[in-house]
């Protein structure tokens, strides 16, 4: 399993690095998508654009934006504040897909004010 995600937002770099997957989920890499890896290159391909959101590699399947989120919040652990938050607000689809919008709003204008570039830009 790969998550690809914008290393350059502390938002997106925090969420991954806080998010814990149960160990049923199998080893998980972190994929900045600013790098040449191979699979930001796969996402990419496939037609995502990795400046609307970060995607979920599982084998053959490709999970972007809310969706990930929702399918992090179901395999975590649990553990930790953090957690337990991301679990309770995410579980739900629906809610995930009302707020991703907002988060990726928040991920823009903490760019923009760092004075960093979009990924594709």
């Amino acid at each position: 399993m790969q998550i690809v995600y914008d290393g350059d937002c502390p938002f997106c770099s925090r969420y991954v690095a806080m998010v814990r997957l149960r160990e049923a989920a199998g080893p998980v890499e972190l994929i900045d998508a600013r790098s040449d890896h191979p699979a930001a290159r796969r996402v990419t391909q496939a037609g995502f654009d990795l400046d609307e959101g970060m995607a979920l590699i599982d084998g053959d399947t490709i999970h972007f934006g809310d969706e990930v989120v929702h399918r992090l919040a179901l395999m975590s652990t649990g553990s930790g504040a953090f957690n337990k938050l991301n679990a309770r607000i995410f579980r739900s689809p629906r809610v995930a897909r009302m707020l991703y919008p907002v988060m990726k709003a928040g991920r823009n204008a903490t760019l923009t004010l760092m004075g960093r570039r979009k990924i594709g830009g």
